[in-house]
C-alpha cells in the first residue's frame, strides 16, 4: 500500500523520533554534567559521547520532514523523565530507553514505514534501531560496573589510561590519582575502551 506522505503514519512518526532522540540527547548532557560534578569523567564522556550520536539520529529523522518546513505537526508520544544524582540510575534508566526505542518504537515505525510504501525511511528506522541497542548495551555495561564496583578494577593486570594527560598504567586497579598530572582515580579507564574518551 503506498499513500502520500502528507497523509502517512510516517510523518508523524518521524517528528515522534525527533521528539525523542531531541529528549534522549538532553537528558544524556544533563547526566554528563552530574558525572562530572561526581568526578567520574568515563560515565561523563559515555553519557556526552552518545548525546552527540543521538543529535545525529534526530537530525536523520528531521531533514526527512523538509517538505513540511513551516508546518507544524501535531504528534502525541510517551517521554521518560529520569532525573536522579545516583550515575548506576541513570546509566539503567537510559539503558531501559535505548533498548525500548531498539525492540519496540523504531522496529514499529519501520514497519509502518514499509507498509506505506517509504523504504527509505524504513532502512532509517532499521538502522538506528541496531545503534540505539550498542547505546543500550553500552549504558549497561557501565551501569554493571559501578553497581559491582568494578570502574577501576579488574581480575587480570591490564592498561589504565589517564584521559587528562595519557599517563597508562599497568595493574589490576586504577591509581587512586595520576602519578603523572594527579587527577583522581575518576579520570583513569581501561585502555580497551579509549575510543569513549573523546
Amino acid at each position: 500500500m503506498s499513500i502520500s506522505f502528507e497523509e502517512s503514519r510516517t510523518k508523524v512518526n518521524l517528528l515522534r523520533a525527533f521528539a525523542g532522540e531531541s529528549q534522549a540527547r538532553n537528558r544524556y548532557t544533563f547526566a554528563s554534567e552530574e558525572a562530572h560534578k561526581q568526578d567520574q569523567r568515563i560515565i561523563q564522556n559515555v553519557f556526552r559521547f552518545t548525546a552527540d550520536q543521538e543529535k545525529e539520529h534526530a537530525k536523520v529523522f528531521y531533514n526527512y520532514l523538509k517538505e513540511f518546513n513551516g508546518d507544524n505537526i501535531q504528534i502525541d508520544g510517551t517521554f521518560p523523565i529520569n532525573i536522579s544524582n545516583k550515575l548506576e540510575e541513570l546509566l539503567r534508566a537510559a539503558q531501559h530507553n535505548e533498548y525500548q526505542e531498539f525492540n519496540h518504537d523504531y522496529k514499529q515505525f519501520s514497519s509502518i514505514a514499509k507498509e506505506e510504501g517509504f523504504i527509505k525511511v524504513a532502512n532509517s528506522f532499521d538502522m538506528i534501531a541496531e545503534i540505539e541497542k550498542i547505546h543500550g548495551d553500552r549504558f549497561g555495561k557501565y551501569a554493571d560496573k559501578l553497581e559491582q564496583e568494578r570502574m577501576f578494577k579488574e581480575d587480570t593486570e591490564i592498561e589504565w589510561m589517564c584521559l587528562a594527560c595519557g599517563h597508562i598504567h599497568k595493574g589490576n586497579e586504577a591509581p587512586k590519582v595520576c602519578p603523572v598530572c594527579f587527577k583522581k582515580q575518576g579520570w583513569f579507564m581501561d585502555f580497551r575502551d579509549v575510543q569513549f574518551a573523546k
